[in-house]
């Protein structure tokens, strides 16, 4: 059973996410020939305040 974990910066829709998920899912049904039905999705979802990039957070930027 495929895990797939996407961690981003908060900030994107519902239907960008489901979108998303669903992209994700037909790739790894493609590419590793399990049904759909097998594959889960994380998003995890962050605050720009507990991101950092270079020694500088999302939020100052």
């Amino acid at each position: 059973m495929p895990l797939v974990i996407v961690k981003m910066l908060e900030g994107r829709s519902v239907e960008q996410k489901r979108r998303l998920v669903k992209e994700l899912t037909n790739v790894i049904v493609k590419f590793t020939g399990v049904t759909e039905d097998q594959v889960d999705v994380i998003l995890e979802d962050h605050a720009r305040e507990n991101w950092a990039k270079a020694g500088t957070l999302f939020y100052d930027k």
